[in-house]
């Protein structure tokens, strides 16, 4: 059974991952070491989640056998790691003391061990080096190999640079102490401290933005007036964004018409100009070379320094066109969503009712159990319930985090409800109740931090977007985000347990995780001061998160954020209710002209089919082939072009 259930824990989160590896990203499109690099990190980190918990009980069950056996031995931090990595020599083989039972999750001694060893150093030598390289690579503008190989190593020369830098640091603090003498195990666990200490440092002040703005945004989208005017303030600073992103890319198309007419076919250069042009969108693929500019519109730069320079901003132009198109697509369909539940709530008839018909086909469960009547229950009457009881429920998760991260460093007497919680299922040998309150606690932080990640306006760049349309970019950056971050996550998670004895400096044995983690005693200025008092930073977060400071450092900043009672929201507010207008006006004039092109399908099709039918349905393709072709060349965005951005957003993945 032990067995058993690891393995089980290893194929669930496999497909786990690929399951949102293909809702996030396109499996057919993407280039394969993209979507295998984004894979194997989201894989390796939904693993340390998972298996965890295993670890935490498994620790716990060995802990029992060794206060229950009939000499224990004196736990001494030399026999800690010794205890965790083999086990079976310490406990009475003949007969297991009767008030120790085996968890079901039970994993065999020298299992955990290497798995972690392999976890860990396979996800820092992805989110380290592999994946910033990959990164750096698709974005460089270097027409050759070797060329991109070097624009990559040159990008990421500052940030290995840096990550050197603290090595070096902590290397000489150690190697210049009189008491301690370097061996690998000492060498490595300086790597693992820095990439610790860095993950960490990052943790804090990500928690306590979410862990308050996380149970908040629940309580508060269960008013359906607040979501709907945040929602119109998001459409203006979109509609926004999606301009100068449309303004950029013209810009940019604008020097890559004026190389291609100064550069001619015979040129030495004129290889490196198609493979600009390759990056370009389709409208601008095919633009003519004999087209006249004035000298003075000619790029100056026409060497091959110069047209990689150029090929790095259209990747970076094409790409942020993109991702603002798909998102202001996703941002529209939900205001109308809205407007319609809007619309709906006052239905006597208790159906919920869409302005326009959905795109997408309707399933088994639309049809017949997602019907417009249930429909109009769950978004007009229970969803707010749902909402403000999900949100009391984290709101107490959040104040139970808070006070642990505050209180774990106290020992006698335990004051970290975390670790009180624990202690009760370790006593009554709860294992089940320890590994659901571990890994509802470590999935939880997991989901403030990165929720926080990607909803800071600083790192919208990157943008994880459902039904296959994430770029590439965006998918490493999330790969190297869970990498960095989830080690430390669940580090911390383990002091505020009390499971990490460099924090509670008990005799206890080492789950198999901080045994690979390494003794912190090397350096302990950082075990025994950054580790134990930074997280306590938490609290200021928090509050500050509480007023809204951020956000309305941020609006004076220039870079706007939503506060309900302030009068630049306000107008924004105003904007967006205006665009959404704009767009419902396109659609329903659209609408309007294709069920009256049905009409006349349905009236005169049969006279057409049976005089000459064939030629009148070359002539409406040849149309519509034509109306499309003058659409393409238009940059801006409107509700007919959902599928041109799917397309639009894979069309150079492979190129890149």
């Amino acid at each position: 059974m032990s067995a058993l259930a690891l393995g089980l824990v290893l194929v669930a989160v496999f497909f786990l991952a690929l399951a949102l590896l293909h809702r996030y990203g396109d499996l057919r499109t993407q280039q394969r070491m993209v979507l295998l690099g984004t894979l194997t990190s989201w894989y390796l980190c939904f693993l340390i989640v998972f298996v965890l918990p295993l670890d935490v009980s498994t620790t716990i069950y060995n802990q029992c056998l060794l206060d229950n056996a009939p000499h224990p031995p004196p736990v001494t931090p030399t026999r800690i790691s010794y205890m965790t990595e083999n086990t079976s020599t310490l406990y009475p083989t003949k007969s297991t003391p009767s008030v120790c039972e085996k968890p079901w999750s039970y994993i065999p001694d020298g299992v955990l061990p290497v798995f972690w060893r392999v976890v860990y150093w396979t996800s820092q030598f992805l989110t380290w080096l592999l994946l910033p390289f990959m990164q750096s690579y698709a974005r460089s503008g270097a027409f050759s190999l070797v060329g991109k190989v070097k624009a990559a190593l040159v990008e990421n020369a500052i940030y290995y640079g840096s990550y050197l830098l603290i090595f070096i640091c902590l290397f000489i603090y150690v190697a210049v102490h009189p008491q301690w003498r370097l061996s690998w195990t000492e060498f490595e666990t300086i790597g693992i401290t820095a990439a610790n200490t860095w993950g960490l440092f990052l943790l804090v002040l990500l928690l306590g933005y979410g862990l308050v703005e996380i149970p908040r945004s629940y309580w508060l989208s269960s008013s359906h007036d607040y979501l709907l005017a945040k929602t119109y303030f998001k459409v203006a600073k979109m509609a926004s964004e999606k301009a100068a992103a449309e303004e950029n890319l013209a810009d940019v198309m604008e020097d890559v018409s004026a190389i291609n007419a100064s550069v001619k076919s015979n040129h030495p250069l004129r290889k490196c100009v198609d493979t600009v042009l390759t990056k370009c969108p389709i409208e601008y693929q095919e633009m003519s070379s004999d087209v006249e500019h004035p000298c003075e519109d000619l790029p100056v730069l026409t060497t091959k320094r110069g047209l990689a320079q150029l090929h790095k901003k259209v990747i970076s132009a094409v790409q942020w066109c993109r991702q603002t198109r798909v998102q202001w697509s996703e941002l529209v369909k939900h205001i109308v969503h809205l407007e319609d539940v809007a619309k709906s709530r006052s239905s006597p008839s208790c159906h919920f009712m869409r302005s326009f018909a959905t795109t997408e086909h309707d399933g088994y469960i639309r049809r017949f159990i997602y019907t417009p009547k249930v429909e109009w229950y769950w978004e007009c009457v229970f969803r707010q319930v749902f909402y403000k009881l999900l949100a009391l429920l984290l709101f107490f998760l959040s104040v139970a985090v808070v006070w642990s991260e505050c209180t774990f460093f106290s020992v006698h007497p335990v004051l970290s409800l975390l670790a009180i919680i624990v202690r009760i299922t370790e006593q009554q040998r709860y294992y089940i109740c320890t590994e659901v309150v571990c890994f509802v606690t470590v999935l939880f932080l997991c989901v403030c931090v990165y929720t926080t990640v990607f909803r800071i306006r600083i790192f919208n760049y990157y943008y994880l977007a459902p039904h296959h349309q994430t770029d590439a970019y965006s998918l490493q950056f999330s790969g190297m985000l869970f990498c960095r971050l989830t080690p430390p996550l669940c580090l911390n998670f383990l002091g505020l347990i009390h499971m990490d004895p460099a924090v509670s400096q008990q005799d206890r044995i080492r789950t198999s995780y901080t045994s690979i983690m390494g003794s912190m005693h090397l350096l302990s200025f950082i075990s025994k001061g950054f580790y134990i008092y930074y997280p306590v930073l938490i609290l200021l977060l928090c509050f500050g998160t509480i007023y809204n400071l951020g956000s309305r450092c941020l609006n004076l900043l220039g870079v706007h954020q939503y506060v309900a009672d302030d009068h630049l929201s306000s107008d924004l507010v105003d904007e967006g209710k205006e665009l959404v207008r704009r767009e419902r006006r396109k659609r329903q004039k659209r609408e309007d002209a294709q069920s009256g092109r049905f009409v006349w399908r349905e009236r005169y099709g049969g006279v057409q089919s049976a005089s000459g039918g064939s030629r009148t349905d070359y002539t409406e393709i040849k149309d519509n082939r034509e109306t499309q072709t003058q659409r393409s060349s238009v940059v801006s965005f409107d509700w007919g072009e959902v599928d041109e951005q799917q397309s639009l957003l894979h069309s150079n993945d492979n190129d890149a």
